[in-house]
């Protein structure tokens, strides 16, 4: 039995300090998704709430504001890929038949500047992988976590296929071409590869304008059964015809790429176009994550939708936008939408949920009928989906 999207709804995302309290906005994104699928939220039978930065039953607080139901709700830190574990689990329990009905729900609050470590006491859930970039790369300069990783795994891809730097630019260029269609977007200013490539420098080969915003938002999915979508009378269902997680294996050790989870994208990937019945070939709009411009260009790779060390001919003949051949994070991704960390799994399948349905108004990929999305967190997770409209 194959799980279905039902309903979807996002809240437009916003620099920290400038949003809803966290359950404001998650409870706004519930309740437009009960509107979407045309339900009650006492149709809902248990809900898996994602965040990364907040206390314990923070999604208790964010849901009892649509109601007190009783239902189980269980709380979910994947770090970047909460949103999408969350999903994993909804779709889960429909697909096991323990219900028909599931709510992921999504949501951040963030601060300004770049992410950092609360619990400085203990072992960091990092700190293996940061041991091993260094042993790597002993004389990378200090950054953040993130932006060392992901910068250190940019660079490394340039030195192994002798790629141009630009194109690290380039993506995002394309990325804020695609924003300014989405009311959704935080950044909607068209960009050009020069104003990215003198952005100030964040870390080698890395800018301000190749990297992610901390972001505030909430996003949400409803997920059913077969039986459920006929009783309700819904025909715009769409179907998950494919997910996996993965985590690191032993190859995450091996070089500053596979650190920042190209094994476990590549992983990831195959299992879902084995389980689906679908290659990359046959699919017409992506959202992956972009949480820096480095790590959309490895993905493409990961994913399939080119070969080896071809993601420079892939960007240069437009492989990646409109007219080519694949429309990649129409929504204009994490780099322009923005990244709040619980809720950006939820948002990308909102987004692809809406192109299939052919209600992405002006970023509309024509003919859109499968989509695929890739939701990754360091540390680590990858969770990789399939959908179609039923």
């Amino acid at each position: 039995m194959k799980a279905k999207v039902l309903g979807v709804n996002m809240v437009k995302f916003k620099k920290p300090g400038l949003s809803d309290p966290y359950e404001m906005m998650a409870a706004k994104a519930v309740q437009g998704a009960l509107e979407d699928a045309g339900i009650e939220y006492h149709d809902i039978e248990q809900a898996y709430a994602s965040y990364v930065f907040g206390d314990s039953t923070c999604g208790q607080t964010a849901l009892y504001q649509v109601g007190m139901t009783g239902i189980p709700i269980i709380n979910v830190n994947n770090n970047c890929s909460s949103g999408s574990t969350a999903l994993y689990m909804a779709r889960q329990a429909v697909e096991s038949g323990e219900v028909d009905c599931a709510l992921a729900v999504g949501f951040e609050e963030m601060k300004p500047g770049a992410l950092g470590s609360i619990w400085n006491d203990r072992t960091p859930p990092m700190g293996w992988a940061v041991e091993r970039l260094i042993e790597l790369n002993p004389d990378l300069p200090e950054a953040p976590l993130a932006l060392k990783m992901f910068g250190a795994g940019g660079k490394a891809y340039l030195e192994k296929y002798g790629a141009n730097p630009n194109i690290f630019a380039k993506v995002a260029v394309k990325s804020r071409s695609h924003a300014v269609k989405n009311p959704y977007s935080m950044f909607n200013q068209t960009l050009t590869v020069e104003e990215v490539m003198n952005a100030p420098t964040l870390f080698p080969t890395l800018t301000r304008l190749m990297a992610c915003p901390p972001t505030c938002g909430a996003a949400a999915v409803i997920v059913c059964s077969d039986s459920f979508a006929k009783k309700h009378g819904i025909s715009n269902a769409v179907e998950i015809l494919g997910q996996a997680m993965t985590t690191d294996t032993n190859v995450s050790y091996d070089d500053p790429m596979t650190l920042i989870g190209t094994e476990m994208t590549k992983c990831a990937a195959q299992q879902v176009y084995e389980k689906a019945g679908i290659g990359p070939e046959d699919v017409d709009v992506v959202e992956l994550h972009d949480c820096f411009t480095p790590n959309e260009v490895v993905t493409y790779e990961g994913l399939g939708l080119c070969g080896e060390g071809e993601a420079e001919q892939f960007i240069n003949d437009g492989d990646n936008t409109y007219g080519g051949k694949y429309v990649i994070n129409p929504s204009g991704g994490l780099m322009s939408k923005g990244h709040p960390l619980g809720a950006t799994g939820l948002a990308q399948c909102t987004e692809l949920v809406w192109q299939l349905r052919g209600q992405a108004n002006q970023r509309q990929v024509e003919g859109a009928k499968i989509a695929l999305q890739h939701n990754l967190g360091l540390g680590g997770a990858c969770v990789t989906t399939m959908y179609r409209l039923n």
